[in-house]
């Protein structure tokens, strides 16, 4: 795992209470409960490109907030966002909520637990 400034943990960690999180070994089942649900990968394009979840989509963290509402017009959509290990996808996940959607999940773990879990996609 990456060193992160202690500037940035704090910037993710005042973020955590009010977005819900769901760790990645629970990802499944409880996407399982959101038919609906879309899978959307926030990390930088070339790390989606190096590898990802299969059948996740690309939105990522410096475009996300643009780019979500012609993406995902209904902001009801259970939408399940990771990153790298769960930080960039809580900051991600609680300013589209400011922006008015309803389901949204940071998936605790990210990458580095998913890919030992789920089928990727090269």
């Amino acid at each position: 795992m990456a060193d992160h400034s202690p500037g940035f943990l704090a910037l993710v960690d005042s973020v955590r209470p009010r977005i819900r999180e769901v760790p990645a070994a629970e990802l499944l089942q409880t996407m399982a409960r959101h038919p609906q649900a879309r899978l959307l990968d926030v990390r930088e394009e070339s790390e989606f490109a190096a590898g990802h979840v299969r059948g996740a989509e690309w939105l990522g963290k410096g475009i996300i907030e643009r780019d979500i509402e012609a993406r995902v017009p209904d902001k009801d959509t259970p939408l399940f966002l990771y990153c790298g290990g769960g930080y960039r996808s809580a900051l991600a996940a609680d300013n589209i909520q400011k922006m008015g959607y309803r389901q949204v999940w940071s998936i605790d773990g990210g990458w580095r637990a998913l890919k030992e879990l789920v089928p990727i996609a090269p």
